[in-house]
């Protein structure tokens, strides 16, 4: 899973990308000092994984990722080129999901884009951005496709009258995200990397203990209406935060009540926006998560692991985590018949820790 980073100038994405990743990239006081995107890749916490790895006194353990891209400072007019606005829109094409950061605290001595504090004014900027570059890359699409159009074969007329809906509710200020269309249509929608057809997490970045403050409040009622998620964290404490020992910090968050870090936050609203669950496998030799799609049947969840287990599937031996943890081990949990057989129809949950049967 990849995350872009995205917001204007000075809002604390880098900040946040710091404390996310512990990466200590520059994080300065004025607009455009993130030029090339910064990457980083962060292993998923999951106590789960902890849990099992130590059940099973496992040799190695293994968590699964997820890739923040920290994007430069987008501005009015990026999709015209200002700021090196088309240079930066493009990094954002390659991600899964957008986190917006957007600024919800008041700070003279933070140099701002705008004279004063406004986050849906903020959030507006950066989504008619994102809209007048979509309006351009699908203007030159609808061109090939008429082009395409006269050698006579009537699928490009129906991918036309796609795209051509598609431009008429962009140049309404209409997000693709919040467009409606079929399943098949959906399919088309996917292969054009429209930047505005991606899942969006604000995270409204607060003073500490700004948490409650009116900044905020309007972001939830907003991405309520959007469809999107939202986390409250203050970046600065974050960045703080993130550059303690482990003990230290847990003793730090207890002194100030925080019980989540930012990144926990930040990866289950990533996992619901996408749909996304974890199953696991455990054993001597590696305890490790394994991320997927809701929905995903057995096999396909096998193929995950490894090709051949897709192809030779025979069966998964399944049992849910909290009633392994309760048997106190995988041959307990059999005997007591709390190991199923399931077949290739059946859809993984999370949190399923999963033995899988295959014959190559």
């Amino acid at each position: 899973m990849k995350l872009g980073v995205v917001g204007l100038p000075n809002v604390g994405k880098s900040t946040l990308f710091n404390a996310l990743t512990n990466a200590k990239i520059m994080a300065a006081n004025y607009p455009f000092c993130t030029i090339e995107p910064n990457v980083g890749v962060v292993r998923v916490p999951d106590v789960r994984v902890d849990t099992l790895s130590k059940l099973y006194n496992s040799k190695s353990t293994v968590y699964t990722t997820i890739e923040f891209v920290d994007i430069a400072g987008l501005v009015r007019g990026a999709s015209k080129g200002e700021g090196l606005g088309n240079k930066f829109l493009s990094h954002i094409r390659e991600v899964d999901a957008i986190v917006h950061v957007v600024r919800c605290f008041d700070d003279p001595n933070i140099t701002n884009t705008e004279d004063t504090v406004d986050p849906l004014r903020d959030i507006d900027t950066i989504n008619m951005e994102l809209i007048f570059s979509d309006i351009d890359v699908l203007g030159r699409r609808i061109d090939r496709t008429k082009t395409a159009m006269k050698g006579g074969d009537k699928k490009y007329a129906v991918e036309l009258a796609l795209q051509e809906r598609i431009m008429a509710g962009l140049e309404q200020g209409v997000l693709v995200k919040n467009m409606e269309f079929s399943d098949e249509e959906q399919e088309l929608v996917k292969d054009y990397f429209l930047l505005t057809s991606k899942k969006v997490i604000f995270c409204a970045n607060v003073s500490e203990g700004g948490e409650e403050c009116e900044y905020v409040k309007r972001v939830q009622e907003f991405a309520r209406k959007d469809g999107s998620e939202v986390i409250v964290l203050c970046a600065r404490l974050e960045e703080e935060l993130a550059g303690l020992e482990e003990d230290e910090r847990q003793m730090f968050m207890e002194e100030l009540g925080i019980t989540e870090s930012g990144l926990s936050k930040l990866v289950a609203k990533s996992y619901s926006l996408l749909g996304l669950i974890s199953f696991l496998t455990a054993g001597e030799k590696e305890t490790r998560a394994w991320t997927i799609e809701k929905g995903t049947k057995a096999p396909q969840a096998a193929g995950k692991i490894h090709s051949d287990f897709e192809k030779g599937f025979i069966r998964a031996e399944v049992v849910d985590y909290d009633t392994l943890i309760a048997c106190g081990s995988y041959n307990a949990a059999k005997e007591k018949g709390k190991v199923r057989s399931e077949g290739k129809d059946y859809v993984f949950k999370d949190g399923d820790v999963v033995i899988f049967r295959f014959n190559v």
